[in-house]
């Protein structure tokens, strides 16, 4: 007998080959910093700033003591809320989005390391990266729940909207036909059994004689003369 082979483990790698889940983090990272480059681009032009890139790489920029610091906060988020545009159009499913979300901001810390060459000291910095994961976590399993808990719709795959809703009305339209069938076939019935129960009692009345009308019989008056 072959052995039997156990039943994969429930996870990211038995939904999706490991080389497509590399595709898929490496796309959404390169959606993660493009977004955000235009963003901060943006937003440095407006507040007059000059741009470069250590206000994407770089800690020490998010501060909360400089006006340019919490414009760059705001800008995360922003950017954060965006890509849970992209989650649900890559990923789409509720389970695995927990797991991009967490890798995408694991390898901007990285990133961050490998620019600055030092660990983030800054509160408000890793303040920023866990309101953004939940951010783009809870807001991708809810849109994607959505997603998933749409109502399948058989009419536009069988023929289209248009084709269903014309094939219904006829549907209403015989059945309302029948309905009306039915229902003079039942007053014929109706009227049928009247008729026959008339006719029965009619011809009762004949066999009788006199149209169902009785005589009284007189009451012979010998035996009690007799007596």
């Amino acid at each position: 007998m072959p052995p039997r082979r156990r039943p994969p483990r429930p996870g990211a790698l038995t939904e999706l080959p490991p080389l497509l889940i590399v595709r898929k983090i490496l796309l959404l990272q390169t959606i993660y910093y493009v977004c955000a480059t235009a963003l901060v681009l943006f937003t440095s032009l407006v507040a007059g700033t000059a741009f470069s890139l250590d206000l994407i790489f770089s800690w020490g920029s998010v501060r909360g003591d400089t006006t340019v610091g919490w414009m760059l906060g705001l800008v995360w988020m922003l950017n954060s809320f965006i890509c849970v545009i992209f989650l649900l159009l890559i990923v789409s499913r509720s389970k695995l989005i927990p797991d991009f979300a967490l890798t995408i901001h694991f390898i901007h810390l990285l990133i961050v390391y490998f620019y600055t060459r030092s660990i983030p000291r800054n509160l408000l910095w890793w303040s920023l990266q866990l309101a953004s994961a939940a951010l783009m976590t809870f807001a991708g399993i809810w849109i994607c729940q959505r997603r998933e808990l749409q109502p399948i719709s058989f009419g536009a795959l069988l023929g289209g909207g248009g084709s269903s809703a014309d094939s219904g009305g006829g549907t209403r339209a015989g059945e309302n036909g029948e309905s009306a069938t039915l229902l003079n076939a039942a007053e014929e019935d109706l009227e049928n059994g009247f008729a026959s129960v008339s006719r029965g009692r009619g011809r009762g009345r004949n066999r009788d004689g006199g149209g169902g009308e009785f005589e009284m019989m007189p009451i012979k008056e010998s035996d009690e003369s007799s007596t």
